[in-house]
C-alpha cells in the first residue's frame, strides 16, 4: 500500500499556472522558525504551495458547501484561494504582505464572494471579519514561525471556527496528533480544544521555493466544549505546564518542580488520585490531567 506521502504529494506544478497567558505558550513548545515566504518581503516567511494535489486535498478536507464562510490565512498568490471561492459562499483572506494583498483580487478576476484583508492573523480582530455569531471554517498554508500563535488564537478566541485545515511543519503536526506516550504541551493544548486528524504529509518539492523541512496538513475539528471540564482554563494549563517542566523526569518530580512544592506533597496528591507518580507527563491522557488539576485545586482550597 502506498504511504501517506506517496498518496498525497507527487506533482511539482499547480494547474493554475507555472510553479512559481498563565501558561505562556503551550503552543510555542514545539515551534521552529520557518524559512521566508514571500518574494516581495522575505521577512514574512512562508513558501508558496504549488502542488495541485495537495491544494485539492486541503479543499476536500474542509468539506466546503456553497453556504460556507471560509477564513483563509496567508493566501499568497491565490492558488488555494481560487479553489475556495469556487466552492464556498464567502471567503475572507487575511494577507500580511501588503503587495500580495493588493494584487490578489485582480489575480483572481475579482470574484464577488472574496474579501481580502491586509493584516496579521496573530493580532487582527476576527469578529468583524467573520461575524460575531456566524459559523466559519479555516483553510491555511501557515508560515511556520506564526503557526502556533495563529492556531492558538483561533482555538481560544471567540468566535471559534467549526474546523481548521492547516499546513504546519511536520514535527508540529505530529505533536498535535500525538497519543498518550508521546504527548507534549502542544498535544494537550490542541486536543483540549479540538479533535485533530492527519490529512497528508507534504514534501519540500511541493513548494516554491522548497523549504528545508517536511510539512503536514492537519484537520482540527473544534469541540463544542473542551475535552476536559475545568473551572479555570488558565489554572489547568498551569498544572499541565508544571508537569512538562522537567523533561524525562517522573511525574512526581516534574510537578514538584513546576508547582514549586515538595515532592512528598505531589506524591500524596497522586496517590490519592490513584496515579503512579513514576509515570512521565507524556503518558497522561487529557482526563488524567483534568483529574490532577481538580485534585490540586482542592488541596489549594483546603490549605487556604
Amino acid at each position: 500500500m502506498a504511504s501517506v506521502e506517496e498518496r498525497c504529494a507527487v506533482s511539482n506544478q499547480d494547474d493554475d499556472g507555472p510553479a512559481l497567558d498563565a501558561i505562556d505558550q503551550p503552543w510555542d513548545s514545539d515551534s521552529t522558525t520557518r524559512p521566508s515566504r514571500s518574494g516581495h518581503r522575505k521577512a514574512l516567511g512562508q513558501h508558496f504551495l504549488t502542488d495541485s494535489r495537495i491544494l485539492n486535498r486541503i479543499v476536500a478536507a474542509a468539506e466546503l458547501v456553497p453556504e460556507d464562510q471560509v477564513l483563509e490565512i496567508g493566501p499568497g498568490r491565490g492558488v488555494l484561494t481560487r479553489r475556495l471561492v469556487q466552492r464556498a459562499g464567502r471567503v475572507v483572506a487575511v494577507e500580511m504582505d501588503r503587495v500580495l494583498a493588493a494584487e490578489l483580487p485582480a489575480r483572481l478576476d475579482h470574484p464577488s464572494n472574496l474579501e481580502v484583508v491586509h493584516g496579521d492573523a496573530r493580532s487582527i480582530d476576527l469578529a468583524p471579519l467573520v461575524g460575531e455569531d456566524k459559523p466559519y471554517k479555516v483553510a491555511a498554508n501557515l508560515p511556520y514561525y506564526a503557526a502556533n500563535p495563529i492556531i492558538r488564537r483561533l482555538l481560544e478566541a471567540a468566535p471559534k471556527p467549526e474546523l481548521l485545515v492547516v499546513m504546519v511543519q511536520q514535527e508540529v503536526g505530529r505533536s498535535m496528533l500525538a497519543k498518550p506516550g508521546g504527548m507534549s504541551i502542544l498535544s494537550v493544548a490542541t486536543q483540549y480544544y479540538a479533535k485533530p486528524s492527519l490529512v497528508c504529509h507534504v514534501p519540500p518539492r511541493s513548494f516554491r521555493p522548497p523549504p528545508s523541512v517536511n510539512s503536514s496538513v492537519v484537520r482540527l475539528d473544534v469541540r463544542s466544549q473542551p475535552a476536559v471540564a475545568v473551572a479555570d482554563e488558565s489554572a489547568f494549563f498551569q498544572v499541565v505546564r508544571a508537569g512538562f517542566s522537567a523533561k524525562r523526569k517522573q511525574l512526581r518530580n516534574s510537578l514538584s518542580h513546576g508547582l514549586g512544592v515538595h515532592p512528598t506533597t505531589v506524591g500524596e496528591l497522586l496517590e490519592d488520585l490513584e496515579l503512579d507518580g513514576r509515570r512521565r507527563a507524556e503518558t497522561l491522557t487529557l482526563d488524567e490531567w483534568g483529574l490532577i488539576y481538580r485534585g490540586w485545586e482542592e488541596r489549594i482550597r483546603g490549605a487556604a
